[in-house]
């Protein structure tokens, strides 16, 4: 047994606050289980991807008490240095149900007071869209939100929000893990239980008022009141928070005959009936589509556990319950927004990511409307709506991105699958007045602006040396970049770790290909995951039914999925 590797676990033990994990430590140690401690104290839990997200357990590259205790020092110290009246203005605190976020919110709420700073506290379980609306409203100074959205039942995470209601991007997030890495051992960090911290006047809880609040605001998105209300809808929360919300939403918003899964309403960070929580997984969804069935539902909804996401399906005209992709959802919801709003916004903007259906573009040019891309993740689609509402005059009406996030206008400076939710069923209202199914109008959609078909793959590449193998296949793409994939020429390559005007630098490479297709691959932000992103575009015959278009259109994105992972596999990929 590594004697360094005994001294460090049982230095971080001595300084635990948690007797829980100080005594996993202790017993790892006692067990010599070498590889487990060495995983658990080769290095920090590193602060990026907006926060932390990580297993539950002992040890400075887990999730627990004292990692929590120091990420909230190192907040509260770039917090008081940097943002005017930080303390007064305060910090909201949200926690979803996972394992450990009751006790992780505490520890953020008793640090920070301990620092000066007012907390407000949501007393219940809370969405993440509701923490970042609360940011907004309250005119905090930043938000934590405790959650680890969709990964599997032994993750929790930590989200950050700043002064402009969205969550952190540099030079704030490298500022903040630098105040960590000198905020000393977790015990000695200042602290304040919640009955001193209320006695102090720090500690400000948040109640229903507040959600209230958020209801009044995502009702003015709604474009077409009382029109389709009939609409029977089956509804999943994964486990989640959001049933609360987004059930309250619908019937405020008129809509009756509404189902919930029954063994996922509730809250439950053990996630019973699925592994991993989250709706694009395959059979993530398979109880509420059986729901569907038993209730002849037209249209299903799913949130992710904090409800910051969602999923939907909808009857298409041979009466079969189909899912949207990400992509089509986003075009859909894109659409319809930039379509009906009235008064139409001035100077309207629309955004997505770079790895997400340029579809969008092409729809905001026809509508005269300004389209932005950026990295992939919502922290980059917000930070840059703000920066052009604030250069430009835009107003923001849209944003996207193709893992099922969606915005609203600005109601939520972050993705919100609770509002996302409210305007797809009165899309999907509207549509019935009409008498066509929400897919009859993508169809509309896409006949007026082009047929674009996508398709992702990931590839999980675990270990030690995964991380090293990622990095060398998008490095063997760059050395050795590709003519033609799929039979279509490369007309551009874009490496974004070089730079691309406008953006921030990512570990990223785009093939732009003849004809308006595109190929483009990343490693994941938060998995061991290297993921491919593909789009063709395909045009119509004169005359020609959109479904046939869309059959030959499928079979051209097949062959450049399985010409590109060829060409993955010469580079490096595990077969």
């Amino acid at each position: 047994m590594d004697s360094a590797l005994l001294a460090r676990a049982r230095a971080w033990r001595d300084t635990d606050p948690d007797p829980e994990t100080a005594r996993e430590v202790d017993r790892l140690c006692a067990a010599g289980d070498e590889a487990e401690l060495l995983d658990r104290f080769r290095g920090e839990l590193e602060f990026g991807t907006a926060g932390l997200r990580g297993l539950l357990g002992a040890g400075p590259n887990r999730m627990n008490r004292a990692v929590v205790r120091r990420a909230t020092a190192g907040v509260a110290r770039h917090l008081i240095a940097t943002v005017p009246d930080a303390a007064r203005r305060g910090v909201v605190v949200a926690r979803d149900a996972r394992s450990g976020s009751d006790d992780f919110a505490l520890e953020t709420a008793g640090v920070l007071a301990g620092h000066g700073i007012r907390v407000h506290f949501f007393v219940d379980l809370a969405p993440t869209p509701l923490g970042a609306f609360a940011v907004k409203e309250l005119g905090a100074a930043a938000g934590v939100v405790v959650t680890a959205s969709h990964n599997p039942p032994a993750y929790n995470g930590y989200k950050v929000y700043w002064d402009n209601a969205a969550q952190i991007v540099p030079p704030v997030d490298a500022g903040i893990a630098a105040a960590i890495a000198s905020s000393g051992p977790a015990n000695e960090i200042p602290f304040l239980p919640r009955a001193e911290a209320e006695a102090h006047g720090l500690f400000v809880p948040l109640g229903d008022e507040l959600a209230l609040r958020y209801q009044h605001a995502i009702a003015g998105l709604v474009l077409h009141p009382g029109e389709g209300r009939d609409l029977g809808i089956v509804y999943t929360a994964m486990h989640g928070v959001g049933a609360r919300f987004t059930l309250e939403a619908l019937r405020r918003s008129g809509f009756a005959n509404v189902h919930s899964v029954p063994a996922q309403h509730a809250p439950d960070g053990a996630f019973p009936t699925v592994a991993f929580p989250n709706p694009e997984e395959p059979g993530a969804l398979d109880l509420a589509l059986a729901l569907c069935e038993e209730t002849k539902a037209d249209l299903l909804l799913a949130n992710d556990p904090d409800a910051d996401r969602l999923a939907a399906g909808a009857r298409d005209r041979e009466g079969r319950m189909r899912l949207f992709s990400g992509n089509e959802l986003g075009v859909l919801l894109g659409a319809y927004c930039l379509t009906w709003r009235t008064p139409r916004p001035a100077n309207p903007l629309v955004l997505t990511t770079i790895v997400s259906s340029s579809q969008l573009g092409v729809i905001a040019r026809d509508l005269g409307a300004a389209y932005a891309e950026t990295l992939t993740g919502f922290k980059w689609i917000e930070n840059r709506a703000l920066e052009l509402e604030q250069s430009e005059g835009r107003t923001t009406v849209f944003g996207y991105e193709e893992a099922l996030g969606y915005s609203v206008a600005d109601v939520v400076r972050d993705k919100d699958g609770i509002s996302a939710a409210l305007v797809f069923a009165d899309l999907a209202g509207w549509c019935r007045a009409r008498g066509v199914t929400a897919w009859g109008y993508l169809e509309e959609i896409q006949r007026a602006h082009g047929l674009f078909l996508s398709a992702q793959k990931s590839v999980t590449i675990p270990g030690a040396e995964g991380a090293a193998t990622i990095a060398a296949v998008v490095d063997g793409f760059r050395a050795r970049p590709p003519a033609a994939i799929g039979g279509l020429s490369v007309v551009e390559t874009r490496d974004y770790r070089a730079g691309v005007p406008g953006l921030p630098t990512s570990n990223v490479v785009a093939y732009l290909l003849e004809g308006g297709s595109r190929v483009t691959l990343r490693p994941s932000g938060t998995e061991p995951k290297i993921k491919y992103y593909f789009e063709l575009r395909e045009t119509p015959g004169q005359g020609e039914e959109l479904s046939a278009a869309k059959a030959r259109g499928d079979e051209r994105l097949a062959a450049l999925v399985a010409d590109f992972v060829r060409l993955a596999l010469e580079r490096g990929q595990p077969g």
